[in-house]
């Protein structure tokens, strides 16, 4: 049977505090026995000291006289007193171990009338201590202190004793250890529920987010895990439901692409094969057919770009696209991919600004793929400019990147869908009626081939206004070059000369581009793409 989380993580909690109270428990009966014997024998001690300075008196008293059976009973009376207060035995011996008085109060036995010699003899020089039967005095386990009794300044003359009970410790130590008992027996208990409903809490959401993995492993990507708390397991559901609406979008983007991609690619077969059946058996005229041979070749250029995006998005996921860099004119580049757009942009009378501007730049790169860059964001920005409209460029040559810039006016993109311009499958453009033939994949085709060469985009947009999109490339680390020798005396270093403007409203000379009414001004990027204040990043 598998352990569960909760049980493994009770138990071994529950197990170290239990061992922590047991070591716990130990050295605290260890202490308190320690302690209570060196009470005990300073207390025994202390009442040997007293009833021997008593009865030195009466060993300096006559034997046969009334004063010395009268001290006697005194020192007798004294000896039961302290006996019964401290709880223990206590007797007078003589030199031989002959005893002369006593009280016994945890024995109650006669008074023996001698004592081991031996401890007779340890007691006169000093000190006796003994744990146990005291020659066989006892039938238990007694702890018993001797100390020798000298008159005045003279000669030893005996020795006092007192014992107690070894039962009186234990006793001591059976309480210590009962009420430890019930407090670890409580505190485990409390331990216990506090400990397990923690854990609960704890495994709670993985519980919670198990259920939810297999929900989505079944196709159900609509179940979320509550977020109850701000701690680790609450960032944890917090991003556990983040890749939940991650999946949900790609689900959908993907059944979009899906309904797409099965139109797109039944719209051309359908004409395709309409017309080629209809010049087999003769239905279309043969002086018509050209005219529809060349539908039939725009259908077959369209599924052509269709199957190229689907490899190129198949080699980015594989990790298969790679770049050959090499040094190139950016600024050739917009100018040949603006050039493919020529018809469109002077069928919808666009304006083109800024491009009178560029002058040769050359950057790092792989030159096809940084084509296809810009191409596809010109296309975006012919596709969504409103007739009549302008569309903007700017080229920034920086210390360690170049930024390009390419802005145009018209409906915008809306704030809830910039986060997810460039997403793969994305349109903007749900209706299809400005974004007929696009498949989703070209701004994401964008962002991974600029992200391949160490760059990256950005986008922001007003609505109704315009769309800015801005990416940037990293200048080629390079070492120090020689310093090249001056030309010639009489030969001038030849420079590229300046493309003349193909549309209408540019002007040979540089100048400034100038905007259009409602459009914001087309300035240089204040920083670099992604570093910039925060905007939401996206496509239309």
């Amino acid at each position: 049977m598998q352990r569960s989380i909760f049980k493994r993580y009770l138990g071994i909690t529950m197990g170290i505090i239990l061992l922590s109270f047991i070591l716990l428990g130990s050295m605290m009966l260890l202490f308190f026995r320690s302690y209570w014997r060196e009470e005990k024998k300073d207390l025994l001690t202390q009442n040997a000291q007293s009833i021997s300075t008593m009865a030195t008196r009466l060993f300096l008293t006559q034997k046969d006289s009334n004063a010395y059976e009268l001290q006697t009973d005194v020192l007798q009376g004294f000896i039961s007193a302290f006996s019964i207060s401290i709880d223990a035995d206590i007797f007078l011996t003589d030199l031989e171990g002959n005893v002369l008085l006593g009280n016994y109060a945890n024995s109650r036995l006669e008074t023996p009338e001698k004592v081991p010699g031996q401890a007779v003899s340890q007691a006169v020089k000093g000190m006796y201590e003994s744990w146990g039967t005291f020659g066989g005095q006892y039938q238990g386990s007694y702890y018993t202190i001797g100390v020798p009794m000298n008159v005045l300044d003279g000669p030893c003359v005996g020795a006092v004793f007192a014992a107690t009970s070894a039962a009186t410790v234990d006793a001591y130590q059976t309480e210590a250890i009962k009420i430890f008992l019930i407090a670890a027996v409580a505190a485990l208990a409390v331990t216990f529920c506090v400990v397990g409903a923690f854990a609960y809490r704890m495994v709670r959401p993985l519980r919670q987010m198990s259920a939810a993995a297999r929900s989505f492993g079944a196709g159900d990507f609509s179940v979320r895990v509550p977020v109850t708390s701000t701690d680790e397991l609450g960032q944890l559901a917090l991003s556990f439901n983040n890749m939940a609406n991650s999946l949900t979008n790609s689900e959908g983007m993907r059944r979009s692409f899906i309904a797409n991609v099965s139109h797109e690619l039944k719209t051309p077969m359908t004409t395709i094969a309409g017309f080629i059946d209809g010049i087999l058996d003769g239905t279309i005229p043969q002086g018509e057919q050209k005219k529809y041979l060349e539908v039939v070749s725009s259908e077959v250029k369209r599924l052509s770009r269709l199957v190229k995006s689907m490899l190129d998005l198949s080699r980015i996921d594989s990790g298969e696209m790679k770049i050959h860099p090499a040094e190139f004119d950016i600024t050739h580049t917009i100018v040949t991919a603006l050039l493919t757009f020529e018809q469109r942009i002077d069928e919808r009378r666009l304006e083109i600004q800024g491009l009178e501007d560029l002058g040769p730049l050359q950057v790092w790169g792989d030159q096809d793929l940084l084509h296809q860059v810009v191409y596809n964001l010109i296309e975006n920005a012919v596709k969504f400019t409103d007739e009549g409209g302008t569309i903007s460029f700017l080229v920034t040559d920086g210390i360690d990147r170049t930024t390009v810039v390419i802005q145009n006016t018209g409906p915008g993109i809306a704030p809830e869908d910039l986060p997810m311009v460039f997403d793969r499958f994305y349109k903007g453009d749900k209706s299809r009626s400005r974004d007929k033939n696009g498949m989703g994949l070209g701004l994401y085709l964008v962002r991974t081939i600029l992200q391949l060469h160490g760059g990256d985009i950005g986008v922001s947009s007003v609505q109704g206004q315009y769309t800015r999109f801005e990416f940037y490339l990293p200048k080629r680390k390079e070492p120090p070059k020689l310093k090249e020798p001056a030309p010639p005396r009489g030969k001038e270093p030849k420079t590229p000369a300046r493309k003349e403007s193909r549309h209408k409203g540019r002007e040979t000379q540089p100048r400034e581009a100038q905007p259009r009414e409602g459009q914001p001004p087309l300035e240089p990027p204040q920083a670099p793409v992604g570093e910039a204040p925060k905007e939401p990043e996206g496509k239309e």
